[in-house]
């Protein structure tokens, strides 16, 4: 399945999985990023499923002050 739009699903992620997609500066999303979008949006979000370089710069720029 395609990764939904990360505007759909980033401003309903955890603190603990916003950390860590912008931490690891990996474009693969981890197992516990891909539950939360899979719950968050009803997507099946696949093990090969990675962020664009867009996404990766969205999820960057809006990160709350103090995360």
């Amino acid at each position: 399945m395609t990764l939904p739009p990360i505007r759909e699903w980033w401003p309903h992620l955890s603190d603990e999985a916003r950390d860590e997609l912008v931490e690891t500066g990996s474009p693969h999303l981890g197992e516990a990023v891909r539950e939360e979008i899979r719950t968050i949006t009803g997507a099946v979000v696949g093990m090969q499923e990675e962020l664009s370089a867009e996404d990766v710069e969205y999820a960057r720029t809006h990160l709350e002050p103090g995360d």
